[in-house]
């Protein structure tokens, strides 16, 4: 292949990567009037972003020459958010320089920094890292950008995010101010346009494959779910799509490590990819992932941004995405460079509403789905299977010699029989989810007092969130009946069915008539409905009420009992509580018997207590018969007030032990205009 506008070297690594074309984001930053300008590149993840700012750093790296000059201090500094894509984006540029000769060294934290210490002081023409790890080499003096033409911002929204906005702003103003500055990013928030408006100088802003075509190449499946069956709905999708590659992302750590575990538990080839693990760990388990050794990677949001992984083919997110972007870059780990892909966001039933709304603000058309029953997922096996073991081309000698001494002994039909055998052997078991259980054909025994019943179904179902609780009241309202009329409601996807006593269905359906168009949903009488009872979400057991059968105040009737009252007889009031009046005091009769005696008088009202005043006659002493004289009573004296200090003798101020204390080795207190401390005259 040959490119014009690209040096021989970038054009011959293209061709031998098998690039018949470029995508878009590539062809816009190749072009004239791209050249030597700063850049504000805003691309959908998956859409070749690496190899677009890699191609348009080659005027400033090469020039007009075919081969880079001597390593020495960088040509080019290229940022990125986390350490897995910084070491991707090395290896991306290595291909891409290799005809070339261009030494890339990563600078990356979880690494030896002696050995980048090396790499750096042996000479490099590009050096990739992150922001914490460059700005450590930057201020112990060992990477010097004096010699630096471009710096590149890979994903720069997730830097900011992140919180590198500090180590971002060293890095760029220890940089040269002659420098090129590309920023790509999949969005361009106001965080970003003020950095690019304060590092950069004339920038040509690109927005490439942006709105729907950001999700051409994605299958959205929105898979229903039992808030309990996520980890099986994973083992189910897993089954059912048996992709090449494949990432789970879960919201938590402790998730991640329970996921991994039973997947492994069940026979998965699976790896773990989290925050708490060593870069070492981290990089061995995306090795693995690449070379085909494990197949699943459960992980956190740290490989949500810039992991690209050779045929990864589905993404399931157990854990809903907290947000439109979060989800954009999950499901963007595949469906990249024009490849297809599917991911599937499990929704557990309460959380529907949450997930539509997901759906609009991230402008994704997802198909709504049941998660894989065993019987699509032996189906899907045998089309496999079929396929896998059919003969395709001429067999070796070896392969011959063996298939005949298996025929020798058994009959060509015993031979794919074992073939087959041991092939589903090697498989995984499907689960059994709560949805997906086998339909009953019986039906349920009628509860006590609804042998004698009406279905009826309302237009109303999963599809919209409908749930018996809030469904009973319009249910009443609609049909002017009331709770206790009201059977078994089971709502299935589109639609719910509910019974009504044979005694109110007729009045009931004659309501529903009447409101017509008004009601806004359409109820329908059935005759004989076919109810599964596994399907049934809210059939309680034998002798329990469904849920959202009847409320709380329902006859005792439907409950099996004897008791004839009417539906919600209304409680006679009662007058407001008041304390009785004292009766009046009337002769009463001894309990016993006996001669009634009178009621006794009622107690005089006592005057307020008072304290008797003192005593001023002579009192006797208790043990002679001299008397004595009662003590004068004590006048009343004022209201009690704290003393004022005693004037202080001598003729100037003093001050109180305290204030001595304070004072030592200083100078006295001034004396006040009326020589007291306070202030204030003394009234003595």
């Amino acid at each position: 292949m040959s490119i014009p506008t690209l040096p021989p070297a970038l054009a011959q690594a293209l061709a031998a990567r098998g690039y018949a074309d470029l995508t878009p984001v590539q062809l816009a930053v190749t072009q004239p009037e791209a050249a030597g300008r700063d850049l504000l590149v805003s691309a959908r993840t998956g859409s070749g972003k690496t190899v677009a700012y890699g191609l348009a750093l080659a005027g400033d790296l090469l020039g007009e020459n075919e081969r880079m000059p001597r390593a020495g201090e960088p040509l080019a500094l290229i940022v990125a958010p986390t350490r897995e894509l910084a070491l991707q984006v090395q290896r991306e540029l290595e291909w891409l320089y290799a005809a070339a000769g261009a030494t890339v060294v990563s600078c990356v934290g979880g690494m030896d920094p002696r050995r980048e210490q090396r790499a750096l002081s042996a000479g490099a023409h590009i050096v990739v890292g992150t922001p914490g790890r460059l700005r450590d080499h930057i201020e112990r003096g060992q990477l010097r950008l004096t010699s630096l033409r471009a710096a590149v911002l890979d994903e720069a929204d997730e830097m900011l995010d992140l919180g590198f906005r500090e180590e971002l702003e060293a890095i760029l103003d220890a940089a040269p101010t002659e420098r090129r500055t590309l920023l790509f990013s999949a969005t361009l928030p106001s965080s970003i346009v003020a950095m690019a408006r304060r590092y950069q100088r004339d920038a040509l802003r690109l927005t490439v494959a942006t709105g729907e075509q950001g999700h051409s190449d994605i299958d959205y499946r929105a898979v229903r779910i039992a808030p309990s069956d996520a980890e099986n709905a994973v083992v189910n999708l897993l089954r059912y799509f048996d992709p090449n590659a494949a990432l789970v992302f879960c919201a938590t750590r402790e998730a991640v490590r329970r996921l991994h575990a039973n997947l492994v538990e069940r026979g998965f080839s699976v790896v773990a990819l989290s925050g708490e693990l060593s870069q070492t760990e981290r990089t061995h388990a995306l090795q693995a992932l690449r070379d085909h050794r494990a197949r699943v990677c459960v992980a956190t949001d740290v490989a949500a941004r810039g992991i690209d992984i050779p045929d990864l083919e589905l993404v399931i997110h157990a854990d809903l995405p907290t947000g439109a972007e979060t989800l954009q870059h999950r499901s963007g780990r595949t469906g990249r460079a024009g490849r297809k892909g599917v991911s599937a966001i499990l929704v557990p039933h309460p959380r529907r509403r949450r997930a539509e709304a997901l759906f609009r603000t991230a402008n994704v058309q997802a198909t709504w789905m049941t998660p894989p029953s065993s019987d699509e997922i032996r189906a899907k096996d045998q089309e496999r299977l079929l396929e896998q073991l059919r003969p395709t081309g001429e067999a070796a000698e070896e392969d011959i010699a063996i298939a005949q001494a298996l025929l020798a002994d058994a009959s060509a039909e015993q031979v794919v029989a074992a073939l087959v055998r041991a092939r589903r052997a090697s498989l995984p078991s499907a689960e059994d989810l709560v949805d997906n259980e086998p339909e009953r054909v019986e039906r349920p025994a009628a509860r006590p007092g609804f042998e004698n019943t009406s279905w009826f179904k309302i237009d109303i179902g999963r599809n919209k969130n409908a749930e018996a609780r809030w469904l009973l009241p319009m249910i009443c309202r609609l049909g002017h009946i009331t709770k206790s009329d009201i059977g078994a409601i089971r709502v299935f996807d589109r639609e719910t069915r509910f019974e009504i006593l044979s005694t109110a269905a007729e009045r009931f359906f004659a309501a529903v008539q009447a409101a017509g168009a008004d009601a806004g949903v359409n109820v329908e009488p059935l005759a004989e409905p076919d109810l599964p009872a596994a399907r049934d979400r809210n059939r309680a057991p034998a002798g329990k009420r469904a849920y959202g059968d009847q409320a709380k105040g329902a006859s005792a009737q439907s409950r099996g009992g004897d008791d004839t009252r009417p539906a919600h007889s209304a409680r006679p009031q009662s007058k407001p509580y008041a304390k009785p009046y004292a009766k009046a005091h009337e002769p009463q009769p001894f309990r016993n018997g006996g001669d009634a005696h009178p009621a006794p008088s009622p107690r005089p009202h006592a005057k307020p207590y008072a304290k008797p005043q003192a005593r001023s006659e002579p009192l006797p002493f208790h043990d002679t018969d001299e008397v004595r004289t009662a003590p004068a009573p004590r006048p009343q004296g004022k209201p009690y007030a704290k003393p004022y200090a005693k004037p202080h003798g001598g003729a100037g101020p003093q001050t109180s032990k305290r204030q001595d204390a304070k004072l030592q080795g200083g100078k006295p207190r001034k004396a006040k205009p009326n020589g007291k401390p306070n202030g204030k005259p003394w009234n003595g």
